[in-house]
């Protein structure tokens, strides 16, 4: 019979091995150095493509999201823990999951409706959305916005950022 323990051991295990194939099939550079001719000197410039920066972002909320997780596997597997510290750590592990899922769910509707490279990021009741675009359009960012709070049945304060 299968008891609580085991079914944590294996989802456990399942969500580090999907942090493991991620984290080993990212890039590994985010810039690229190339050399300009300007005045007849050279000079070596970091440059910075707009998926580089979306990159980087999501580079940052995994590890953020990344170094959680294992703070809660901790409490997970710790004996000396209760079992509602131990619960609660599990329900939390949950809710990082869903708002993973939700992220990419929204990035890739403003990814197919407007064609724009963006990050997303959920934190409470905070949604955080960044798009590249040279020009901030304020009637573009009440879009996505509404397009936003469309995927939550609660107020979410959303803010939205054009990066260049």
């Amino acid at each position: 019979m299968i008891n609580k323990q085991s079914i944590w051991l294996l989802t456990l295990f399942s969500l580090i091995l999907v942090l493991s194939v991620y984290y080993i099939t990212m890039p590994s550079e985010f810039s690229e150095v190339t050399s300009i001719d300007k005045s007849k000197t050279t000079k070596k410039v970091t440059v910075t493509e707009e998926n580089e920066i979306i990159e980087t972002l999501k580079l940052e909320n995994d590890e953020e999201r990344s170094k959680r997780i294992s703070e809660l596997q901790t409490i997970l597997t710790n004996d000396e823990t209760t079992s509602e510290e131990k619960n609660n750590a599990y329900e939390e592990l949950k809710v990082l999951n869903i708002m993973k899922g939700k992220e990419d769910e929204i990035s890739t509707k403003i990814k197919d409706e407007y064609d724009l490279e963006n990050f997303v990021k959920i934190k409470d009741d905070q949604v955080r959305v960044v798009i590249i675009k040279d020009k901030h359009d304020s009637k573009l960012a009440n879009e996505i916005m509404n397009l936003v709070q469309k995927n939550f049945d609660s107020k979410m304060y959303i803010s939205v950022k054009f990066q260049k």
